[in-house]
């Protein structure tokens, strides 16, 4: 087998070595994940990514930091209030590991603009507050065959699945339907909640590239962290499904 090139990279990872062994850490070497929001979920997502090793990572979101951010954000900090929220977060997640290779996009998931990231990656996490970028991103994800991890929180509530294109329920299976009157912005979420959703996120994502362990494809897992209650489901693809069913083909 290859070996890791040089001996700080056998040191550095060391520790996971003896879960992953070296194939497994030359596979996230090699690996290219993107991250479509580094918020709370997403930005921990990254930061665990990055620390494990990863080769590169695509990173979206739009806008500058303002102070409801840093309950959670934590890519983020108090000196950095008003700069652009993507800028900062590289740097951060570069200071943690510089051998990774970045991309970051200050820009919301739309088709055409998002299209290119999704292309190039081995894995997409999911991790955008609206429904709209959700189905765009899921959309993108099925037409190129791309794996979804679909990783969501509300309150204290975290909802995890894998979306393997062709195999599982795509994101439009599952909800089909969003209320119009759906507020983005207006649901609560505790910093340590999104954290938690972010690790099961970017642990996820390793499962999937290393090919250690299982995975959550097909399978919807439920957690509250306030009483840490869990459950998990199998699910099943709509066949009328407008993005992955037999309704969505041309």
């Amino acid at each position: 087998m290859e070996q890791l090139v040089g001996g700080t990279e056998l040191e550095r990872y060391a520790r996971q070595l003896k879960l992953l062994g070296e194939g497994g850490q030359k596979a996230l070497k090699e690996a290219t994940v993107m991250i479509a929001g580094i918020g709370g979920l997403g930005g921990t997502a990254a930061l665990y990514l990055a620390a494990a090793g990863i080769g590169k990572l695509i990173l979206a979101h739009e806008g500058n930091i303002v102070p409801p951010d840093l309950n959670r954000q934590i890519l983020m900090d108090s000196d950095q209030l008003g700069m652009e929220r993507m800028s900062t977060a590289i740097q951060q997640l570069k200071r943690l590991n510089p051998n990774v290779e970045m991309e970051g996009f200050n820009s919301k998931i739309e088709y055409n603009i998002a299209k290119p990231w999704v292309e190039q990656a081995d894995i997409v996490i999911d991790a955008r507050y609206d429904f709209p970028e959700r189905y765009a991103l899921n959309r993108l994800c099925v037409e190129t065959g791309t794996p979804m991890v679909e990783a969501a929180m509300y309150g204290f509530e975290i909802s995890l699945t894998t979306v393997i294109p062709g195999e599982t329920p795509c994101l439009e299976c599952l909800y089909p339907d969003v209320n119009p009157e759906w507020e983005p912005f207006g649901f609560p979420v505790l910093g340590a909640t999104s954290g938690i959703a972010g690790c099961l996120a970017a642990l996820e994502a390793v499962k999937w590239v290393t090919r250690v362990g299982t995975t959550y494809a097909g399978v919807m897992h439920r957690f509250n962290s306030l009483d840490f209650a869990c459950y998990s489901v199998h699910i099943t693809r709509n066949p009328n499904c407008t993005c992955c069913g037999e309704e969505g083909k041309p």
